[in-house]
């Protein structure tokens, strides 16, 4: 098993993450769902990640997680809800057919409550999601425009982002009124995943 980052899981929980661990290293020799250059730090770059995401999310309310890719974090969000909510639903979206085949398996082989959209998120219908995710998808400007289309008027968006994530952030005030937590991730220094409510255009 690769990484060692140790998580307060239930044992039945674990061994899912695992599986999920073990279905993204076989498909990422087939399809770019991370780079090579992480392929052999799934558990510590993006499975621990996601689950900080999570645990910064409402504990109910269904989970929309856009340009979802390979499942970070909305698959790993799903494996936490199993156990602690399993009527709570999980779309997923993502452009690319291939990640959208990856993550149709990965939802299938763990039985999850994901729904897996191959679509562009600026063309789907308004979801009224109470939690909104996305991962390296677009700046915070672009994002927020995908928040206020599909986000539950009460809902929270939440975005990791990099260190420049203030540049992003004096340019998004321009066009956006949001209330904004900025929370310090724990796997990267560097980082920092914007918990952001309250969205409406100036």
């Amino acid at each position: 098993m690769s990484g060692e980052t140790p998580i307060d899981v239930s044992r039945e929980t674990l061994e899912m993450l695992r599986a999920f661990e073990a279905l993204v290293q076989k498909w990422t020799k087939k399809i770019n769902l991370v780079s090579k250059g992480d392929a052999d730090q799934i558990w510590s770059r993006h499975i621990v990640d996601s689950l900080q995401i999570y645990d910064l999310a409402p504990a109910d309310g269904d989970w929309l997680d856009i340009g979802s890719g390979g499942g970070f974090p909305g698959i790993v969000a799903a494996i936490m809800a199993k156990s602690a909510d399993p009527e709570r639903s999980f779309t997923l979206v993502d452009s690319d057919q291939r990640k959208c085949a990856f993550l149709r398996t990965a939802a299938r082989e763990l039985d999850l409550n994901v729904i897996v959209r191959a679509d562009r998120v600026e063309q789907m219908e308004p979801v009224g999601a109470k939690v909104l995710s996305a991962r390296a998808l677009d700046d915070l400007n672009g994002l927020l425009a995908h928040a206020e289309r599909h986000l539950d008027a009460k809902g929270v968006a939440l975005f990791p982002k990099g260190e420049n994530w203030e540049i992003e952030h004096e340019v998004a005030q321009k066009h956006w009124s949001y209330d904004i937590e900025v929370i310090k991730s724990t796997t990267n220094t560097k980082a920092t995943i914007l918990k952001i409510t309250e969205i409406s255009r100036v």
